[in-house]
């Protein structure tokens, strides 16, 4: 029976391995695919870095340069930069300053905009001063952004005449009037409500009886104005949507009076396929881990409530009376307080009811923190989002760890005992989320930017989490997963937390 039992599980971790190689196979293929013809290079504007794409062997052509938004870097505009390289674009996209691995940090008040948004706004013009000296470049150029670069580009766009177009994707800005920026088409994703009902708001400033998909005035007589929606998605997968990609170029096409048979870059689906087939491999690949028999056992529920709610409550009202600031990262100083805090009250409660971490298999710690963060996080870097820090975010990542681990051990120990735990691991993660909520609406104006970074987060305990329960099952030690997702953890908020240094 056990010789059986072990038989199949063998094949089904091989078809798991199979499938997840097809998987990761098919992924690279398509999005390799997708470059072709394109030629990719660097381009450094001051300390800003940039990519430049077009076909290979074109002549002069228009520019777009393409902005992306809060915590964004320049691979997660990459659909659009190949969408509009195929249609005939010189397209060029950047990392702003305290992004990316661009290695000046932002600087100013980012609550004003008298302050961040004009050095960034500036950054911009750096950018298309740059871009117009390129040879490949015919002298006319349109802006595109996202999200936070929505209203940087727009206010762009209103100092400056060489921009003949404004695409804004997601786009929140009170700059906007009747008449400026010149041809500008704002896409919004269909489950992003407020910002549909603002950019409904902006277009009817031209024309008060205008409707979603209807275009105002002429583009190219510099009048057009236009408001769509891309169907089925939200924020980030706007980014994505065939929809908007088409959208934008057509809009530039009737802007600059072009056309092309070029196709969109259908970037989202492979990118999907790469992430799940990594995820997947790391099942099969923790039998080459030395195993345990030991099977995690679950706290008892009178010693489970008290280090899942107690730190909960305590954390966010102690550092109310705390001065975090001491690390130019926004607001990642305050949450690596928050974890160390939280993960020490939550420890020591545990460990005075009698739980201990036990050994820790170093060997498997540093395997999932491998493959985490250099596996599944080269391809995010490749395809996805900056993932590479510069040099001087390795100190960042250092003392982000030292909250990280803390937090991550207590949260292994309470998510990892006994086999069927999941309602264990959601009120666990949960009540987590909702300490950073607490913390926030007691320090609005200053931890607002926290809440943008709950995404990652959510991201983090799906992925990581799945594959630290895979590892901890094998190893029989919450130890070993609590330092291997401490590291990943801290890598994560290292390389995606805006670099800043105030004015």
């Amino acid at each position: 029976m056990r010789k059986g039992y072990a038989l199949h599980t063998f094949r089904t971790r091989l078809v798991a391995a199979l499938v997840a190689v097809l998987c990761i196979g098919i992924g690279v293929w398509w999005l390799e695919s997708e470059r072709s013809g394109i030629s990719i290079t660097p381009l450094t504007v001051g300390t800003t870095p940039a990519t430049v794409y077009q076909r290979s062997g074109d002549i002069k052509a228009p520019a777009v340069i393409i902005a992306h938004g809060f915590a964004g870097s320049r691979q997660l505009m990459e659909a659009y930069a190949l969408t509009l390289a195929r249609a005939g674009y010189v397209a060029v996209s950047f990392d702003f300053e305290g992004h990316g691995r661009n290695p000046t940090p932002m600087s100013g008040d980012v609550t004003s905009i008298d302050g961040t948004t004009q050095l960034l706004i500036r950054e911009i013009g750096r950018v298309i001063d740059a871009v117009l000296a390129l040879p490949s470049v015919d002298g006319r150029v349109a802006l595109l952004g996202h999200s936070m670069a929505s209203d940087i580009i727009v206010r762009r766009a209103l100092i400056d005449r060489r921009v003949a177009a404004t695409v804004a994707i997601s786009m929140f800005s009170e700059a906007v009037t009747s008449t400026e920026p010149r041809n500008l088409l704002i896409i919004s994703g269909e489950w992003e409500p407020s910002l549909r009902a603002n950019a409904l708001v902006n277009v009817r400033l031209a024309q008060p009886s205008v409707n979603e998909g209807e275009t105002v005035g002429d583009p190219t007589a510099s009048t057009g104005r236009r408001a769509v929606v891309a169907p089925h998605v939200e924020h980030v997968g706007v980014l994505y949507s065939t929809t908007a990609l088409r959208e934008a170029r057509e809009w530039l096409h009737a802007v600059l009076g072009r056309s092309s048979n070029g196709t969109v870059a259908a970037t989202g689906g492979p990118i999907v396929l790469l992430l799940l087939g990594i995820v997947i491999l790391a099942w099969p690949l923790t039998n080459v881990l030395p195993r345990s028999d030991a099977v995690p056992t679950a706290l008892p529920s009178r010693m489970f409530w008290a280090p899942v709610l107690i730190p909960a409550g305590l954390t966010p009202v102690i550092l109310t009376f705390v001065d975090t600031r001491f690390l130019p990262v926004l607001v990642a100083d305050y949450l690596t307080v928050h974890l160390l805090l939280y993960g020490a009250i939550a420890l020591g409660l545990m460990m005075w009811g009698g739980v201990r971490i036990g050994p820790i298999s170093w060997v498997s710690a540093l395997a999932l923190a491998s493959y985490g963060i250099f596996v599944f996080g080269g391809a995010l870097d490749r395809y996805v989002a900056s993932f590479t820090p510069n040099a001087a975010r390795l100190p960042i990542i250092f003392t982000i760890a030292i909250g990280a681990l803390p937090y991550m051990l207590a949260d292994s120990l309470l998510t990892l005992g006994g086999r069927a735990a999941l309602w264990r691991v959601l009120i666990v993660r949960g009540v987590f989320l909702s300490s950073l909520v607490l913390a926030v609406a007691l320090d609005f104006k200053r931890l607002f930017f926290l809440l943008i970074i709950f995404p990652l987060i959510l991201l983090f305990f799906s992925i990581f989490g799945l594959m630290g329960g895979w590892v901890g099952r094998r190893t029989g030690s919450p130890g070993t997963v609590g330092v291997a997702l401490g590291l990943i953890l801290a890598w994560a908020l290292g390389v995606s937390f805006p670099m800043f240094a105030p004015t």
